[in-house]
């Protein structure tokens, strides 16, 4: 009778083996993020986020371009083209270190660069996608207004055509991440053929953008307002692939994608440091990790955090093979930003009072969260989204 073939060791890190899902290259991106990260961000990110500043900015984006996480999975025009799988990775790395500096990178390659790779002219895409992908411009997103975030498509902002066919842009964004670093904004706007991108030098006249202040979540963010008066451009800086709200839209549910994975990096960092913390904290004469409610806490934040990855790597495979939908996009941030915060609230129990501290991660985790909760689309938009796909009934309205 044949011998059972040899098990492999349980890996407490990886308790699903996803690791085997995985080709080299994939390790290797997802290595070099994870190493990039440990290396620049997690010896500051305390400070920064205590400041509530991101200093250096412009430094962390060339170096993210010289490492291809700048629009990576766009192809050609200096871009890495890596495969939707692989940009997760990266973008889980980036926020198992901070969700300030995943958002860098999602506006900045999914948001601006995809939108003007996407939509643009080649003029434009020869213009700024090079330089986007090396960092050495920034790009920020301009949608979300004061009195329109989850509705876009009652924006105030306009353009209208004057003189010899240049555009003249009037009107208020709110909330946009990179807005006062950002050397290129991409603005959504009405017109009278519908809503249109345009592509906006920030040092055109007319344009500003004051970083907004008093946050108490994404504190290792530049977000910023973006006020546009009289903010002439020429005839071309339409972006001339698209009309209407289907260009925003489709950008955001690039972005949504690389949040499904960010928020399981986030979940990851406050998991590993409560197993640590459980194993090293003692009370009643032993640690509290061989108590049996935490040992409880620890395996259900392990089965939703790893449900949460299959899940992100499923979507993944799906989008490398073309058969991505929105509505599969919301079902993955809604599942896994919500239960990523369960994860951090829970391994705030576990540090006790030392949850609350910035020696750990766990709070700073979870209070970022909150942000990445409702950006890019609130709960209740995408409960919706799905709920119209589920019953063919739209019930925004």
């Amino acid at each position: 009778m044949a011998s059972s073939p040899k098990l492999p060791a349980f890996d407490p890190a990886d308790p699903l083996g996803v690791d085997d899902l995985l080709e080299p290259e994939d390790l290797a991106i997802r290595d070099t993020v994870r190493t990039w990260a440990t290396d620049r961000v997690l010896p500051h990110i305390a400070e920064w986020y205590e400041n509530g500043e991101l200093p250096g900015i412009r430094d962390l984006a060339r170096e993210l371009g010289s490492i291809g996480a700048l629009g990576m999975s766009l192809d050609g025009y200096g871009c890495a083209g890596a495969s939707a799988v692989q940009y997760g990775l990266a973008c889980l790395e980036l926020e198992a270190a901070d969700s300030g500096i995943r958002s860098l990178v999602s506006v900045q390659g999914s948001l601006a660069m995809y939108a003007i790779h996407r939509f643009g002219s080649e003029e434009q895409k020869q213009t700024w996608l090079p330089r986007m992908a090396a960092g050495e411009v920034i790009g920020c997103f301009g949608l979300t207004e004061p009195d329109h975030g989850s509705d876009p498509a009652n924006m105030r902002t306009h353009a209208k055509r004057e003189g010899g066919g240049d555009w003249v842009l009037n009107g208020r964004k709110m909330w946009i991440t990179n807005g006062s670093v950002a050397g290129v904004a991409v603005v959504w706007a009405q017109t009278e053929d519908g809503i249109r991108g345009f592509v906006v030098p920030t040092d055109s006249p007319g344009f500003s953008a004051p970083e907004i202040k008093h946050k108490w979540s994404l504190r290792a963010s530049v977000t910023s307002e973006l006020v546009l008066d009289d903010v002439r451009l020429p005839a071309d800086a339409v972006l001339p692939e698209v009309t209407g709200l289907r260009g925003p839209l489709s950008c955001l549910s690039h972005a949504r994608y690389g949040i499904v994975w960010g928020a399981m990096g986030a979940a990851r960092s406050s998991f590993e440091a409560a197993v640590e913390y459980a194993k090293s904290r003692e009370q009643f004469g032993r640690p509290i990790g061989g108590f049996q409610l935490t040992q409880a806490k620890l395996a259900d934040m392990a089965v939703e955090l790893h449900k949460g990855i299959l899940l992100a790597h499923h979507l993944g495979r799906r989008m490398d093979a073309g058969r991505l939908r929105p509505e599969q996009v919301s079902f993955g941030k809604l599942n896994n930003v919500r239960e990523a915060i369960d994860i951090c609230r829970t391994a705030r129990t576990i540090l006790g009072a030392n949850g609350i501290s910035l020696e750990y991660p766990v709070m700073r985790h979870a209070t970022n969260l909150e942000s990445v909760l409702t950006y890019e689309g609130t709960v209740e938009m995408h409960q919706l989204v799905l709920g119209k796909a589920l019953t063919g009934l739209d019930a925004f309205r």
